[in-house]
């Protein structure tokens, strides 16, 4: 078992002068000291990789979880999560158990690591089950990179597009339009439209009336999204767009594999690991086909059959389940498809990239390009006049 220790906690008034803030610039060492708990505070994944992989080497190297929490909060980036780390060392000093104290802190230690850190209390294994977190935190977190940064780039070139375009027609193509006018020349319908937008733009209505149109379309796509029919509906749309949808997806059976994989290794049955796995996915759809397979499960059939009925889940992974329920060994065959998902992850990854590439150029290159020429369009036939 685990020895929790009593961590040698220090008062805030014996030991701090908190620094002096300025406009939000602190003056002075900042410690966790200097925040009070804050059961709101999120934190990322980073932060969550460091506290499970350093948790785990210090209980391994024998020293108590309260002085390892304590040691913990000294040390993190993140000083406000070392206030909250600071806190639950108290807590167990006060006769908690380290999954309880992590209970009261939902928004950072999700229902999947409170479960497995239950499991680990209870069999004695807290540090292995520390490890696997740290694996588990850490794939996610490459994942969530890998599909961060294959979107950066078209995103990018998309925002620095449409800055272009507004650039060229609040600056320049107002400039074209009083030299148009001056010449008397017939424009044409190109022309015109490109002038007219320009007025739109640079008129005090569109100034007022495009962030208000901005916020309404947000606030209704956030609360159609916050309704269960909404979210639904978004979700299966995001999995079909192509290349993206599929990315998605990989992603998804990935996080879940490996999620299923680490629950069932601790020990956790197969319907509260299925439970657990629907919190660690964000996709609506799969978590339709998740609860349907635990219906399914508790009325006694197996795994890969509860999943045949979700269109959703490809033959492979359903396949490869059986596999490992004939033979014995879910967790291994749940491991191997993680990993294997998480290869179409990066593979995918690479073919989203290369096919947006030239997409977006092609797209920058067609709005710039519309512009410029709409606007020597006129020139092109006063020169056709005069010869």
């Amino acid at each position: 078992m685990v020895e929790y220790g009593v961590a040698n906690l220090v008062s805030k008034k014996e030991k701090r002068n908190p620094p002096l803030v300025v406009f939000g610039i602190a003056f002075g060492e900042i410690s966790h000291l200097d925040y009070e708990p804050n059961t709101k505070l999120k934190v990322s994944l980073n932060d969550l990789l460091v506290f499970f992989r350093q948790m785990s080497v210090m209980l391994k190297s024998g020293v108590p979880l309260s002085q390892a929490l304590e040691l913990l909060a000294e040390n993190m980036t993140n000083k406000k999560f070392g206030a909250n780390i600071f806190d639950i060392s108290k807590r167990l000093g006060g006769g908690e158990e380290l999954s309880e104290s992590l209970g009261n802190y939902p928004r950072i230690f999700s229902p999947i690591m409170i479960g497995l850190i239950a499991a680990g209390e209870a069999g004695g294994i807290l540090s292995e089950v520390l490890e696997r977190l740290a694996s588990l935190v850490e794939s996610k977190s490459k994942i969530k990179g890998q599909i961060t940064g294959a979107l950066i780039y078209p995103i990018a070139i998309l925002v620095l597009a449409v800055t272009v375009s507004l650039a060229l027609l609040i600056f320049i193509v107002p400039t074209f339009d009083e030299m148009f006018k001056s010449m008397g020349a017939e424009l044409p319908a190109l022309t015109n439209f490109m002038l007219v937008l320009s007025r739109i733009v640079t008129s005090l209505g569109f100034v007022i009336v495009a962030p208000i149109l901005l916020f309404i379309v947000s606030y209704i796509f956030n609360v159609s999204y916050s309704t269960k029919a909404g979210r639904k509906l978004i979700d299966n749309f995001v999995l079909k767009i192509p290349l993206f949808g599929d990315l998605i997806l990989k992603s998804e059976l990935a996080s879940l594999s490996d999620t299923l994989s680490t629950l069932i290794n601790s020990g956790i049955s197969i319907v509260e690991a299925m439970e657990k796995g629907i919190n660690s996915s964000s996709n609506e759809i799969i978590k339709i086909a998740l609860r349907r397979s635990i219906s399914l499960i508790t009325q006694g059939q197996e795994l890969s059959t509860s999943l045949e009925s979700a269109k959703v889940i490809p033959r492979l992974l359903i396949s490869m389940i059986r596999i490992g329920e004939e033979t014995g060994d879910l967790s291994f065959m749940l491991e191997n498809l993680a990993k294997f998902y998480k290869r179409e992850v990066e593979e995918a990854v690479t073919v989203l990239t290369k096919a947006m590439e030239p997409a977006v150029i092609f797209v920058v290159a067609a709005i710039v390009g519309t512009i410029v020429i709409s606007l020597y369009l006129p020139m092109f036939s006063l020169i056709n006049k005069i010869g």
